[in-house]
């Protein structure tokens, strides 16, 4: 099957809500997704995933119990299951996600107002 070119700038303009991941496109048994973000999401773990963040526009952070790190445009960083990680941005960012599909965004053990639906495709 033939699969037609996805535009991240056209995808981003049909959506402005906030930590509101949309799947833009599936790889085996992956999704990769896109999300706008700013001020601080929710402690959380994936316990059996890896969670791959990066930075479309803006800036970012990821907090973790002992340290935090900042990404910028073009960056990214693999969050390796099991870690507990809290994302925030200070001014706004885009962010592409990748993970298994089903995932929730606020993890294993977290039901907050920030949990979103899965498989919301754009």
């Amino acid at each position: 099957m033939i699969k037609k070119v996805i535009n991240l700038k056209e995808k981003f303009s049909k959506f402005h809500e906030l930590w509101s991941p949309k799947v833009i496109a599936e790889l085996n048994d992956y999704q990769i997704k896109i999300v706008r973000i700013k001020g601080e999401f929710t402690w959380h773990t994936h316990t059996d995933t890896d969670e791959l963040f990066f930075v479309i526009e803006g800036k970012m952070g990821i907090e973790f119990p002992d340290h935090s790190v900042e990404l910028n445009k073009g960056e990214m960083i693999v969050v390796s299951k099991g870690i507990e990680h809290k994302p925030f941005s200070e001014y706004g960012c885009k962010v592409m996600i990748i993970e298994p599909g089903g995932v929730s965004n606020t993890g294993d053990d977290v039901n907050s107002n920030l949990t979103y639906e899965n498989d919301v495709w754009i």
